[in-house]
């Protein structure tokens, strides 16, 4: 598929980093989103240092600030691939983590993403071309107590992208769109979440490099145990993946 511009949220680390410099070698222009100013004048001198007919933009921004995704939009309207990666999660019972974070994370996981989507999406509609990348989890497929609020806000990538598709299809549109659903990932991701993974995650390079091979597909779930995962909770009622959730859940370590 077409990747000539390319714009990237949450590009200043983890899968995002990692997909940034993988679309690097076919992209004609990166347009690089974060909020970590340096990482991402880090990322943009790399990449150029790499070679070739590369344009590199970087824009420092909160995306959970609604204004911030209209003015992006406004500044780079012709996208050819969009890629929703920002996001971060939070771990403990629901009545005892942050009311703050909790309200930070939906605008961010879930409200920053359903604006570009929109956004975006209207422009490829009109020129019947482009694909749009919504990063979501295993976790958008199931309860998460002790993580609520995130697993929550993944179950919101997940239906709203599963109707979307549904409605371009109808549309007879030739615009894709796709959900990333890996499990854990060696990214920074737990430790902003304050906890460790029971598992060693997937390397990220290798769920980044994955994820882009595969855009053909609506559901891209790397790793043949998630994938397993994934088919057997639609034959578990929905009070029993609880149950094992929160059992495997109350085992992370909480990180000090």
């Amino acid at each position: 598929m077409k990747k000539d511009t390319v714009l990237i949220t949450g590009a200043s680390s983890g899968l995002g980093r990692e997909m940034a410099r993988i679309v690097s070698k076919d992209a004609h222009k990166l347009i690089l989103v974060g909020r970590n100013t340096e990482r991402l004048k880090e990322l943009k001198s790399e990449l150029v240092k790499a070679g070739g007919d590369l344009e590199v933009v970087t824009e420092a921004m909160d995306l959970g600030v609604h204004e911030n995704c209209e003015k992006l939009h406004e500044n780079y309207s012709d996208v050819d691939l969009l890629i929703n990666n920002a996001g971060f999660g939070d771990f403990g019972d629901f009545d005892k983590t942050s009311l703050d974070k909790d309200v930070q994370m939906i605008e961010t996981n879930v409200i920053a993403l359903h604006m570009l989507t929109k956004l975006y999406l209207k422009d490829m509609i009109e020129k019947d071309s482009g694909h749009i990348l919504n990063v979501a989890s295993i976790a958008g497929f199931m309860p998460g107590p002790l993580m609520a609020t995130y697993y929550a806000t993944k179950a919101y990538v997940v239906r709203i992208s599963e109707a979307i598709r549904q409605e371009l299809k109808r549309k007879g549109s030739k615009v894709g769109i796709s959900i990333l659903c890996p499990g854990p990932v060696s990214t920074n991701f737990a430790k902003n979440a304050n906890i460790s993974f029971l598992f060693m995650g997937s390397d990220v390079h290798w769920v980044a490099e994955y994820a882009l091979k595969h855009l053909n597909r609506f559901y891209i779930v790397p790793k043949l145990y998630v994938k397993v995962s994934r088919i057997a909770i639609r034959f578990i009622p929905t009070a029993l993946t609880a149950r094992i959730i929160y059992f495997l859940q109350s085992k992370r370590k909480v990180e000090k």
